[in-house]
C-alpha cells in the first residue's frame, strides 16, 4: 500500500505501459470470474486513488427525512429551460465546438422517468474545470461555466447545448490523460436517490489508456457511456449533435459511480 500512496502523490513515475498491462490482466481475470463487469470497480490499482478513496467498512443506512433538509431543487419552478444551455449563461460567446447533447432517462422496462432533475458538469473546450483545485496550465474560459440542469419532459426526454469539452491531464501516471466526458447527476425525488455517470465521445483514441474508463471491465457496458453521433440533431450552421439515453437499471442500464 505504501508504494501506491507514493504513486499517488507523484513520488514514484509509473508509465502508462504499466498501466496499460494491468488493465489488460485484470480484464482477463473478470472475463472469468464472477464479479459484476457491468458497473466500474470500486478497487482497480490501475485506477491508483481508488486503493485509498473506496470505502472500506459497511454502508450505513440514511434517514431520508434528515437529508432531505438541505435538498436539491426538484420543481418545475426552480429550474429555468435556460438552464440547459450552457453558452448563454455569460455576456459573450464560449470558445469551442458547440454540441447539442439529447436522450431519454428510461428504467429497465423503456419506460420514461417524467420530471427527472438532471445536472451536468465539465471541463472547458481547452479540458480545464472553472474549479480552484484544477491547476492544469490550459486557459479558462471567461465566458463559460460548465454546469447545467434541466428536468426531463413527459417522455422521459433531456437536452443540453454546450461546447464540446477537451481531454486533459490527471496524474495517475505518468502522461496520463482523461478521455474528454460530460458528468451527469440523476436525482430521483431526494439525495438519497442520487445517481452520477459519465458520457463520453465516439472513437476517443483515450479510452484503450483510460484507466477510469476501462474500470468496467465488461466491453459491452463501456460502450453504453459512450454517444452516438446524431445528425439529426445536428443543427445547420449551429451545432453538431449527440445522442444518449439513460437507462437506470437492468440488465442493459447505464454503469453508475458507487
Amino acid at each position: 500500500m505504501s508504494a501506491i500512496a507514493d504513486v499517488v502523490t507523484g513520488s514514484v513515475p509509473v508509465s502508462q505501459g504499466q498501466i496499460s498491462a494491468e488493465i489488460a490482466e485484470l480484464a482477463d481475470e473478470h472475463r472469468s470470474g464472477t464479479a459484476d463487469l457491468a458497473q466500474p470497480l470500486l478497487n482497480y490499482p490501475p485506477y491508483r486513488s481508488s486503493l485509498l478513496r473506496h470505502p472500506l467498512s459497511e454502508l450505513l443506512p440514511a434517514d431520508p427525512e434528515g437529508v432531505e433538509l438541505s435538498a436539491p431543487c426538484f420543481g418545475e419552478r426552480d429550474v429555468h429551460a435556460l438552464d440547459a444551455d450552457l453558452t448563454i449563461q455569460h455576456d459573450g460567446t464560449p470558445i469551442g465546438e458547440r454540441i447539442v447533447i439529447v436522450g431519454r432517462v428510461v428504467d429497465a422496462h423503456g419506460r420514461p422517468v417524467r420530471r427527472q432533475l438532471v445536472e451536468i458538469w465539465q471541463a472547458n473546450a481547452s479540458g480545464r474545470y472553472r474549479h480552484m483545485r484544477d491547476q492544469h496550465p490550459a486557459p479558462l474560459d471567461p465566458h463559460f461555466t460548465g454546469i447545467g440542469r434541466c428536468l426531463t419532459d413527459d417522455l422521459g426526454c433531456y437536452r443540453f447545448t454546450t461546447i464540446k469539452p477537451g481531454p486533459y491531464p490527471w496524474r495517475n501516471h505518468h502522461n496520463a490523460w482523461r478521455p474528454a466526458h460530460v458528468h451527469f447527476s440523476l436525482f430521483g425525488t431526494d439525495f438519497t436517490q442520487r445517481m452520477i455517470t459519465q458520457m463520453y465521445f465516439p472513437g476517443d483514441p483515450l479510452f484503450a489508456l483510460d484507466p477510469i474508463y476501462q474500470s468496467i471491465t465488461d466491453p459491452g457496458a463501456r460502450a453504453r457511456l459512450v454517444a452516438d453521433y446524431d445528425h439529426g440533431v445536428t443543427t445547420p450552421e449551429w451545432a453538431t449533435g449527440y445522442r444518449w439515453d439513460i437507462v437506470l437499471s437492468g440488465s442493459v442500464g447505464t454503469p453508475m459511480e458507487s
